[in-house]
């Protein structure tokens, strides 16, 4: 049994001892080094621009700008193709751009053969800019005489509406209290540690080849493709390890030039990667959402309904854009689905950094608004907070209100028991002062959250998966599926040892993709690659199973329905302990008997039609330090109910992670960017306040184990949930330590002074 063990990652010695090799860490003779010129104002357009004394520096190959490019204006969000014309990504970008939309867009590109003669480069093109006003301010971007950041959109990409799960109207009249709240969250950026980097070239057969630190290899394919308007043949993506992307890398941001550049230069190979500074505005950062929420409950507890309108900033270009808000709002619903919903989302542009994917894909933003009205209506009631999640919160048999199908498995109530157990709630609720008036209070608070495991039934869910029996009696598993950190390589290798009966160590892996030979999947995103990659592994190997016991069958005129096999060898199938041969010797067999067989491969392309839903909940014991405005984190626990956990130690790297990115959202993180001038004050490691091992305090993490009936192997996501709730579970602590409610993130000082000082505390 492979499935439920806590196998060693088959990248782990790779990585660890830096054998694994990144997209930067190749080179080709004749690479040449492409850099950015990057606007420095943050709304604007380019009058004059004048590239000629670069162009003549000794080593320069060429310098383009927005004159030079192709005129297709395209879409950069890494979703997969939709047959929908009404459902495409909206498409605003072009290669470079003479119309400002943030401090950092791309007006030229040098390419030169080296990094130096680059930077010397840029320095030499003269340019004029006519500056108009920045929109930062959400307020700024919708009012009336606000200029327009794209043409005919009143700076609106999109806006939805919608109840579900009852009447609204009706469920407020039966409401004995009304809770009300604005909630606010910032911009924030991933910071992966490998920056992002690519390079092309063209081989032998004209084609462009792409190098790239991706978490979507396919879906560039497409999307170079289409912005360079070639066909998808004349493409091809390969990604080698990447490190880490957290949603960064789930969008085409270098690729696209690095294909155009080796084109004009006649095939010469042509890398691209931006150091820490360029990336962190000129990537992707994290939405910022303002939502009003209403919450209508009884007086017994019972939610009657949840109303709110959110509004989300997709920056200067839309990327995702109104996708993040509709997925968030429609997951929030899962965790308290028998209340009423009805929602209002609207995604509007910025100038500032476009925002797309990151981590929890909008639900991090929502699950604070909805999480927070959920502590002040307790509060409000004077209920236990964790008597009023369980009296609420999804139990299995209860229906998704939006799509209409049951949920099967829910374990959220025994999340919440169990980490009500794991922090001591009871004892340290009741050996606390019933007031605290010192300079050092303490709080506990908790948060529930839940997520999807893929994209279905909005987007198509297609996975696919090879195996070919080695000579040796082991195989070998080609996925289209992305490893970029989360450990899905691992899971699915052990995936494939489960259902062919052979040892995980048999299992050989092939983690590079390569669009030219690697089955089709859309990458990697929306935690759905135990989910739905599994959906195809376990499929292939079933087929591989099943080709070898009929290939047993010729050599041996057994039938092949008594026949398994058991620890890579085949045996009688009532009698485990009857071996007939080895998985080797069939191998061998097939391959060089000269009258019979061949190679024994299998290959599934599967297209996922469920999506579970994960739930789980944050328990945090901190202290509030209300002079210094400091918190400090005493205890905190993530419990996750995920479903059959595949590897339990690669499940808890998973949740120590999302753990420690949730407490950097919920006290450090946030992007500053001047709301006047649109000017971004901290994009570096220095100044930008991304938690290091001194802030992050010891992490709990824990499963609540269901088996999910629409997965193979009963798994759900896992990925990005222990993101979730980290942030309003600190927000309710800080809110039980002092009655201040703060409604914004981060909880810095910065912020808790101005609440603290509101409430008269300082």
């Amino acid at each position: 049994m492979a499935i439920g063990k806590s196998v060693q990652r088959v990248d782990g010695v790779a990585k660890v001892t830096g054998k694994a090799r990144y997209t930067d860490d190749f080179s080709m003779p004749g690479m040449r080094v492409a850099k950015y010129l990057r606007s420095s104002i943050a709304h604007g357009r380019v009058v004059r621009i004048d590239t000629g004394q670069a162009r003549g520096l000794p080593g320069v190959d060429g310098v383009f700008t927005y004159e030079d490019i192709p005129k297709k204006i395209f879409a950069t969000a890494g979703h997969p193709f939709s047959l929908d014309p009404g459902h495409t990504d909206v498409a605003d970008r072009r290669l470079l751009t003479d119309h400002i939309r943030y401090q950092g867009d791309e007006i030229a590109v040098v390419v030169a053969e080296n990094e130096l003669t680059a930077q010397k480069a840029l320095a030499l093109i003269d340019l004029e800019y006519e500056s108009y006003r920045p929109l930062v301010r959400m307020d700024d971007v919708l009012a009336e005489d606000a200029p327009e950041i794209h043409k005919r959109t009143r700076n609106i990409v999109k806006e939805h509406a919608y109840t579900a799960g009852g009447d609204y109207e009706q469920a407020k009249k039966e409401s004995d209290h009304l809770i009300e709240g604005c909630y606010e969250t910032q911009v924030m950026q991933h910071c992966h540690l490998e920056n992002h980097s690519a390079y092309a070239y063209m081989d032998d057969l004209e084609h462009i080849v792409i190098v790239t630190s991706t978490q979507i290899p396919h879906i560039v394919r497409r999307i170079v493709g289409e912005a360079l308007e070639l066909p998808l043949s004349q493409i091809r993506v390969i990604k080698p390890y990447v490190g880490g992307g957290f949603g960064n890398k789930q969008d085409v941001i270098l690729e696209p030039m690095v294909a155009f550049l080796t084109l004009k230069l006649g095939g010469v190979p042509v890398k691209l990667k931006l150091d820490r500074e360029e990336g962190m505005i000129g990537t992707r950062v994290r939405h910022p959402f303002r939502v009003q929420l209403e919450l209508g409950v009884q007086k017994d507890g019972t939610v009657k309904f949840i109303n709110f309108d959110a509004l989300s900033n997709t920056g200067a270009y839309a990327s995702h854009g109104h996708s993040i808000a509709a997925a968030a709002a429609a997951k929030a619903h899962y965790m308290y689905p028998r209340a009423v919903y009805r929602c209002h989302a609207r995604t509007i542009y910025g100038n500032f950094p476009a925002a797309g994917a990151m981590r929890g894909y909008g639900s991090p933003q929502m699950t604070f608004a909805v999480d927070c009205a959920m502590e002040d209506a307790a509060r409000t009631l004077g209920m236990d907070p964790v008597e009023f999640r369980i009296k609420n919160a999804v139990k299995p048999g209860d229906m998704n209100q939006i799509g209409k199908r049951p949920i099967m498995t829910a374990g959220l109530v025994e999340c919440i028991e169990k980490g009500r157990r794991l922090i001591g709630w009871e004892k340290k609720r009741a050996d606390r002062p019933s007031s605290q008036n010192g300079p050092v209070r303490r709080g506990l608070g908790l948060a529930c959250f839940s997520y999807l495991s893929g994209t279905y039934p909005v987007c198509v869910e297609v996975a696919s998966a090879a195996l070919i029996l080695n000579q040796d009696g082991s195989v070998h598993l080609r996925v289209g599926a992305t490893e970029i950190g989360q450990g899905s390589d691992t899971a699915f290798a052990q995936m494939a040892a489960e259902t062919l009966g052979i040892p995980f160590t048999r299992v050989h892996l092939v983690s590079t993709q390569d669009t030219d030979a690697t089955p089709f999947d859309t990458g990697a995103y929306a935690s759905r690659q135990t989910y739905v990659g599994g959906q195809a592994v376990m499929r292939t190997a079933q087929q591989l199973k099943e080709k070898i016991l009929d290939y047993v069958g010729i050599i041996t005129g057994m039938n092949p329905l008594d026949l398994d096999i058991m620890d890579g060898n085949i045996v009688v199938a009532r009698t485990p302990g009857t071996a007939v041969m080895s998985l080797e010797d069939v191998a061998m067999d097939a391959y060089y008997d000269k009258n019979r067989g061949g190679q024994i491969t299998a290959e599934v392309s599967y297209k996922t039609r469920t999506n579970a839903p994960s739930f789980g909940c944050t328990f945090v014991d901190l202290e509030v330090d209300v002079p210094m405005c400091k918190v400090k984190i005493n205890e905190i626990y993530n419990v996750h109910d995920c479903g059959v956990v595949i590897n339990p130690l690669n499940a808890e790297g998973q949740v120590y992670g999302g753990m420690a990115m949730g407490i950097g959202a919920g006290l450090f993180e946030a992007l500053m960017i001047d709301p006047d001038s649109g000017r971004i004050y901290n994009n570096n490691m220095l100044d930008y306040k991304v938690p290091t091992i001194m802030d992050i305090p010891d992490l709990g993490a824990a499963f609540v184990e269901t088996h999910e009936p629409t997965h193979p192997y009963g798994s759900k996501s896992l990925g990005e949930p222990p993101v979730l709730s980290p942030a309003p579970a600190i927000r309710n602590a800080i809110l039980d330590a002092t009655g201040v409610a703060v409604n914004e993130l981060p909880l810095n000082p910065k912020t808790l002074f101005r609440y603290f000082k509101a409430a008269g505390l300082i």
